[in-house]
């Protein structure tokens, strides 16, 4: 409940008790007291939708679950099909197994052998 409700309903209880004295100030009054009511109902339907939200995010989360196990299986059930290395697999959004290509390591170059220094005179 909004911080501003418990005083709006101690002054409405208070405008009440003494609506003889304060008659100028009914029609104000009943305002506050229709939007007190309003505010309630909007609490309560706030709280029902976080709670559904709660419920529909499980949901959601147990679908993208069962979704991800689906598709995994027929990614397979696909591989299982064409074989591993059909370039068909590229249709249903799976990677043929492809030949690493051979790089042919550059000879080395043989280091220069350093020279032995020679002695000082």
């Amino acid at each position: 409940m909004p911080t501003s409700s418990p005083k709006w309903e101690r002054i409405l209880v208070s405008l009440l008790a003494n609506i003889a004295d304060l008659p100028h100030l009914e029609a104000p009054r009943a305002k506050l007291q229709a939007l007190l009511e309003e505010v309630r109902t909007l609490v309560t339907q706030q709280d029902l939708h976080a709670a559904s939200k709660q419920q529909i995010s499980q949901r959601l989360k147990t679908l993208l679950a069962d979704g991800k196990k689906l598709s995994t299986f027929l990614r397979t059930g696909v591989k299982e099909h064409f074989g591993n290395r059909n370039e068909k697999l590229v249709e249903f959004g799976v990677q043929p197994f492809r030949r690493a290509k051979v790089v042919k390591a550059p000879v080395p170059t043989p280091a220069p052998v350093p020279q032995p220094l020679a002695p000082k005179p």
